[in-house]
């Protein structure tokens, strides 16, 4: 370590935990990180699975931020410490919450302190489906179509859907939001002690790629556009924002109150926030035309292009926006609404049974019981994967869709549901394991070729997250898949990296992203390279899952 060293701090706010990663930003190298699961999340709290509703309390946030911080700076010496110069933050989205006119949402105020309505709607809650049809219909004829720059479809999983939705379901809150605010704007905010809301400093990649900003159309659509599709929209629009900024830009100085409780200086500069997967990007030093896959409880695809004069509007994904990712370059989004989901999904269904015959058996003690159920629940995944490798590609005729969260791109429905079909007496645990492993696959070939088909080529794939690291299986399957090698980060923290790297931007260690980039950015530790006689025999199923997926979306559109 050298004394002239500078250090920042990287938080990623995922769906499930927080993350924290101290880095020297003068050579890169990661020194410490610190995980903070959900308390309220993990016990289920204001979440109703079966009725798409997935709801975070800000206090999540706030215990995890703390909890991360306070544990990295007590393992570490007061001259680091006082070297620590920045803070940049990534969170899920599109996450938003209603707040008052001082930026406080609602569920830290007593009277809201239980309502879900009133807390973050998690990226992953589609309540919002009938607003976002609306959202579409009134576009389709509206003089600009302001989704245009959003793959030209609306999804539930964005800011206006669910700000719509909750608007309509429970007055009260209605009535006590005085605007609303993305989870990635809402920390900075908290850290540098915001209390006007009209001066928060609100995320590009958020606004551009959720909330149907661009600055062609002057910022967001203008109110009477909100007021045709419901009044009770009349005036949002002019108390939430119409300039944006990018990560490299700094959000303030952290107050006095945080930096004593997380043990940091007092001239800690905040860069503004962002969506994880797009700082994840920076974090793996993205290059123009590599898709950047961060593969955790969904999948999300992030590409970087050169600007160009007339820019070419891509059909289906989740927007392009200038800046979003990096500082003047064009950024792309993709992705798959579950990824991980899926096999957890697969995962707690086999264990159901084991859990309650386990837990009411009199042949063992309490103990025992524990014991047996944590073994079984760390095991099951693995066995599945080693047994699921075994069998040919395509199993024995079981054939899934990845849409048990309905389908984010290409194309986005959430009304679509997932399916496993060719069931027969023959079907094992293994055989529909492998089976959902391939329709995530699958799920994944359709976004690169959809990029493709709109003149967009992909040179190359990389892999973040931990999917990506500890499943060799899966990895493989995807490389075979897609026909493109595919590298692995060797950071297990490549969004706190990203996150980081925007931090040592903001507080001036660095001049421009791409010089932080160069330097602070993670190193990849492995390679899938695609088998030749497995890319064929994938073609041939992809097929068949294509042919499926045709059938099985046609149904369900005629059904609603």
């Amino acid at each position: 370590m050298n004394s002239m060293d500078k250090y920042t701090i990287g938080v990623d706010f995922g769906s499930d935990s927080v993350r924290s990663l101290l880095v020297n930003a003068t050579t890169g190298k990661e020194l410490v990180s610190s995980v903070h699961y959900y308390k309220r999340w993990h016990d289920g709290n204001y979440c109703k699975p079966s009725e798409n509703q997935f709801r975070q309390h800000p206090l999540d946030y706030i215990e995890g931020l703390e909890k991360t911080i306070t544990e990295i700076t007590t393992k570490i010496s007061q001259e680091i410490i006082s070297n620590i110069v920045g803070i940049g933050v990534d969170t899920t989205g599109s996450t938003p919450v209603a707040v008052n006119q001082f930026g406080t949402p609602l569920s830290l105020i007593p009277e809201f302190s239980d309502n879900p309505n009133a807390m973050f709607v998690l990226w992953k809650d589609h309540t919002a489906i009938k607003e976002a049809e609306e959202i579409n219909k009134l576009c389709s004829k509206w003089p600009i179509d302001y989704t245009k720059y959003e793959g030209g479809i609306y999804s539930s999983e964005w800011f206006w859907s669910k700000i719509l939705h909750i608007s309509r379901v429970d007055k009260k809150v209605f009535e006590a939001a005085y605007s609303w605010v993305e989870h990635c704007d809402w920390i900075p905010f908290l850290l540098t002690g915001g209390t006007d809301i009209s001066k928060m400093k609100r995320s590009r990649c958020a606004a551009g790629h959720k909330a149907m900003w661009h600055e062609s159309f002057g910022g967001l659509p203008p109110n009477d556009f909100f007021v045709a599709l419901d009044p009770v929209l009349d005036g949002l629009a002019d108390r939430l924002y119409k300039d944006t900024y990018t990560s490299d830009i700094s959000a303030g100085v952290i107050t006095e109150e945080w930096s004593k409780r997380l043990g940091l200086p007092s001239n800690v500069q905040v860069a503004v926030g962002a969506f994880d997967c797009h700082v994840g990007a920076v974090g793996v030093n993205i290059e123009p035309y590599y898709l950047t896959k961060v593969m955790g409880t969904s999948t999300c695809d992030i590409l970087v292009i050169p600007n160009t004069k007339k820019e070419h509007l891509v059909k289906g994904i989740c927007g392009q926006v200038d800046g979003s990712v990096i500082p003047r370059m064009l950024g792309l989004e993709a992705g798959q609404s579950a990824f991980g989901d899926i096999y957890a999904w697969y995962n707690n269904l086999l264990l159901w049974p084991i859990k309650e015959l386990i837990s009411k058996s009199s042949l063992i003690d309490e103990s025992t019981k524990e014991k047996l159920i944590s073994e079984t629940l760390s095991n099951l995944i693995p066995e599945l994967t080693h047994a699921a490798s075994l069998e040919p590609i395509g199993a024995s005729g079981e054939l899934a869709l990845d849409w048990m969260n309905g389908r984010r791109t290409p194309d986005a429905n959430q009304n679509l549901k997932g399916l496993i079909s060719g069931i027969n007496l023959g079907s094992t645990s293994p055989k529909i394991f492998r089976a959902l492993v391939e329709a995530s696959c699958f799920g994944a070939k359709k976004i690169v070729d959809r990029f493709e088909s709109e003149n967009i080529p992909i040179k190359g794939v990389i892999a973040i997250g931990g999917i990506a690291q500890k499943s060799p299986f899966i990895m493989q399957m995807m490389s075979d898949v897609l026909n493109i090698p595919i590298k692995v980060v060797k950071s297990e923290q490549a969004c706190a990296l990203g996150a980081a790297i925007f931090g040592a931007v903001a507080s001036n260690v660095y001049k421009d992203t791409f010089e932080a980039m160069n330097t602070m950015g993670s190193p990849f530790e492995k390679v899938y390279e695609p088998i030749t006689e497995n890319v064929l025999a994938y073609q041939y199923v992809y097929e068949k899952y294509s042919q499926l997926a045709v059938s099985v979306e046609n149904h369900i559109r005629k059904s609603i």
